[in-house]
């Protein structure tokens, strides 16, 4: 009797009778990368199975992330020129800009979300313009990000999403949105984004690495914890809709603070590490890629993120279409 009851225990059925933590591809954001030029699709050596587009050839991949059920995205640009001031992250024909217009084009209902920040445009590699000493000057950079937020709105952004980390930037963007008609236009915040060794295969991927020093005088330091709580407060107060933590394994508690904490919705950044991280064990054969990533998913979720952005978002929604 007692062997018959641990096996109705373990039973697939009985487990999905007793869960009460839910996966769902609309939880899920799809971080694409495009970049300027023609006839581009190349692989991210260190994020197997990702790759940077040029915008001929982006279809495929938005062909393929409909089709699995997907209907929101997260656009980074890869622009062919770079300066000190970082200027074609506002060009209104810039990468980012056009690659929302031709999203658009093809998939109407696809909701788009667009990284500001300045990184991947900056000749330096850092999220702002740099004063004599290689400092980030702030309220200079201020300005700029509010023109990147609405010339992604003018080109069809549904979402921004500013990633900088500068003080008072939501509150910048918010009223440069107000002010040239875009009020509607919600803003996703970075408000908890951590100084991080698991952005290393993301800068490889957007081209974004500082050239010199690093980004913990603006970035949050990771032996902090309270500071997360005051930083998206400040968010709200500002203006932002949703808040966003990131990374998200490392964090879990950060998230779950915010969620006990405030009304807002928070999304996890699942990032580039603990993407690649998986990938490189589950191909030397020491885990099973499918129970870890589903493992940690659940538990992003668990913590209380209603929205994960993730490069894992095609492999779960099929498994999630396969009944796990």
């Amino acid at each position: 009797m007692f062997k018959r009851h641990r096996r109705l225990r373990n039973s697939k059925n009985i487990r999905n009778l007793v869960k009460d933590v839910y996966l769902d591809v609309a939880d899920f954001v799809y971080p694409i990368f495009i970049e300027e030029g023609a006839d581009i699709r190349k692989e991210i050596a260190s994020m197997p199975g990702i790759y940077r587009y040029s915008i001929d050839r982006v279809e495929e991949e938005l062909d393929e992330v409909w089709n699995l059920g997907i209907r929101s995205l997260l656009i980074f640009g890869i622009p062919k020129e770079k300066d000190e001031v970082g200027k074609e992250a506002y060009n209104d024909s810039g990468i980012v800009q056009e690659a929302v217009r031709y999203i658009k084009r093809l998939y109407p209902e696809m909701l788009v979300v667009t990284d500001v920040c300045m990184c991947e445009y900056t000749s330096h590699g850092h999220c702002g313009v740099l004063d004599e000493n290689g400092y980030v000057k702030n309220d200079e950079t201020l300005e700029l990000l509010g023109k990147i937020a609405v010339s992604h709105a003018k080109a069809g952004a549904d979402i921004v999403a500013p990633s900088d980390m500068m003080d008072g930037r939501v509150k910048i963007i918010r009223e440069a949105l107000d002010e040239t008609g875009y009020k509607n236009i919600p803003i996703m915040s970075y408000s908890v984004k951590y100084s991080s060794a698991f952005y290393g295969p993301f800068r490889d991927a957007a081209d974004s690495a500082p050239s010199f020093g690093d980004r913990k005088t603006y970035q949050m330091d990771y032996r902090s914890s309270w500071q997360a709580l005051d930083e998206a407060r400040e968010d709200l107060d500002q203006g932002a809709d949703i808040l966003i933590v990131k990374p998200a394994l490392a964090y879990l508690d950060v998230i779950s603070r915010l969620k006990d904490n405030l009304n807002a919705p928070i999304a996890a950044y699942n990032v580039s590490a603990e993407y690649s991280m998986v990938k490189a064990c589950s191909q030397n054969g020491w885990v099973d890629e499918k129970d870890i990533v589903l493992e940690k998913i659940y538990g992003i979720k668990r913590a209380g993120a209603t929205i994960i952005i993730t490069y894992f978002a095609k492999d779960l929604a099929r498994w999630i279409a396969e009944g796990i």
